[in-house]
């Protein structure tokens, strides 16, 4: 027998069980030293070698802007000339087909690498000039969206490393594009830690969309914690029955008698890290003590009826159909005003490869009023200075229609070399606009920002600098905005 295989054989049953492949390894890659270890830590070596034991970073770095954060995501790529990148000469360009030299050997999706031509398809709807910053926007489709552009800085130069949604959603997300990263969310709330202790620290909505022509699949991994803690990944919140699965008790079980419980669990998993020193042993903890204060906290959190009839004048009707966009955005005021972290939304059916006439009114239709009606809640309530808020998708759309082309109606394939993001509240500078395409909205001409610039923007606004801002894992200090150089958009800070 090796010496790995005495090692493992020592273990007590259910331990050998509960060993993970990696903390096996961990512990037996150096036995020798592990056994005089063990001799002075007096039996805690399992503890000692265990996972997850980084002490916490001491942040925020510098005063924050922003304490919190919403983040409206449009799942599928919205089509940037078709909302806020207006391209007026694109007009005379109508089903002429996009120069090489604009394209200039730029990589294409499957689904128009095998067209014959690429004829431009200029945008259908009406643009003028909103807010005393003057954005050109589509205010046809973004009435009430135009009458707070203001408020908002716009970012018309992001750009990304991935073409298809898999990657680009992921990349949006976590820094990287292969699954197994810490989200957003779960760094900010490893790093900054909850304010309510009866709430999750980050908590994800799934918005219906009114059109579901093609909607796009989402999946945990995108609010998962990776590598950081288990206890730092999103809770998603149903929009019908319980919001959360199980959080009430069974029939005939009571308060005390769950409370008894989890008591019990609670020192059968203490003795479990003494002997085996998983960390997600008190992530399971964590979770059990949270969902029991959550039974009392989510009830009041999602019951709307002490809502006024200004409330759903505000955000519009829809916001009292669970499930909804509006209703998702009205939860989000919910939560942050109660002290949650990081809300994440998701509203799906941006992909517009075909049908652009039809389902961008459905779109904008969904996310226009209640969108307003956040940013003016939030002031009314004080919380808009130290609440960001950010929209956006995971790329842009081609300038140049996928499939049949008419005046009233084309479709665009994926396009991640530019795109329009815009953020608000938390330190943004409202009304400022930041960044250039060129006059077919295809490449960037002045001021790029990369995905991994604006999740640097984002934790400066938190008081974090990105830099210093790590976990070591797998034996490399990780950061959320990776290893290449990022760089804070300090024209979009107010």
């Amino acid at each position: 027998m090796n010496c790995n295989s005495h090692l493992f054989a020592n273990l007590p049953a259910e331990t050998r069980l509960a060993l993970t492949r990696r903390q096996f390894f961990a512990r037996g890659r150096n036995v020798l030293g592990a056994a005089a270890l063990g001799s002075l830590l007096g039996g805690n070596l399992s503890r000692a070698l265990g996972e997850g034991s980084q002490a916490k970073p001491a942040l925020p770095h510098f005063p924050p802007k922003a304490r919190r954060v919403i983040y409206l995501h449009m799942v599928g790529g919205p089509s940037q000339m078709d909302l806020y990148d207006y391209k007026p000469e694109m007009v005379k360009m109508y089903d002429k087909d996009l120069p090489d030299s604009i394209r200039n050997g730029q990589r294409l999706t499957g689904m128009t690498s095998g067209q014959a031509r690429f004829p431009v398809a200029p945008s259908k709807f009406k643009f003028s000039q909103a807010g005393q910053c003057g954005l050109w926007m589509n205010t046809e489709l973004l009435p009430w969206t135009a009458k707070c552009v203001d408020d908002m800085a716009f970012i018309r130069s992001m750009h990304t490393d991935a073409i298809n949604h898999e990657p680009a959603i992921t990349e949006m997300q976590t820094g990287a594009m292969v699954a197994g990263r810490p989200c957003i969310g779960s760094w900010l709330s490893y790093g900054l830690g909850s304010t309510n202790a009866n709430l999750p620290t980050f908590v994800v909505l799934v918005a219906k969309p009114s059109n579901s022509e093609q909607v796009q699949a989402i999946s945990g991994k995108l609010w998962s914690s990776g590598f950081l803690p288990g206890e730092h990944a999103g809770v998603s919140f149903r929009s019908s029955g319980d919001p959360i699965l199980y959080i009430g008790n069974s029939p005939g079980v009571t308060p005390a008698m769950r409370r008894r419980e989890l008591d019990g669990l609670k020192e059968l998993n203490e003795m479990a890290y003494q002997s085996v020193g998983d960390s997600e042993t008190h992530t399971r903890i964590q979770q059990y003590e949270m969902a029991f204060r959550m039974q009392s906290s989510v009830p009041e959190l999602t019951d709307l009826s002490q809502e006024s009839a200004r409330t759903f004048e505000l955000y519009g009707e829809e916001a009292r159909k669970p499930g909804s966009f509006a209703n998702s955005v009205l939860m989000a005021r919910r939560l942050s005003e109660r002290g949650v972290r990081f809300v994440q939304i998701y509203h799906n059916n941006w992909d517009h490869h075909s049908n652009v006439g039809g389902r961008m009114p459905d779109q904008c239709r969904d996310v226009d009023q209640p969108t307003y009606a956040l940013i003016q809640d939030l002031k009314d309530r004080g919380l808009f200075e130290d609440t960001l808020i950010i929209w956006g998708g995971e790329f842009g759309r081609t300038i140049y229609s996928q499939g049949g082309l008419t005046h009233a109606n084309y479709g665009r394939d994926h396009h991640p070399r530019c795109f329009t993001m815009w953020m608000a509240g938390g330190g943004a500078k409202g009304g400022a606009i930041y960044g250039e395409t060129d006059d077919f909205s295809y490449n960037v001409v002045k001021d790029p920002v990369h995905v991994h610039d604006f999740h640097a923007t984002i934790l400066h606004l938190l008081g974090i600098d990105h830099e210093r801002f790590t976990y070591k894992a797998q034996g490399l200090d990780y950061k959320l905005t990776g290893v290449e150089p990022a760089t804070v958009v300090k024209g979009v800070l107010a």
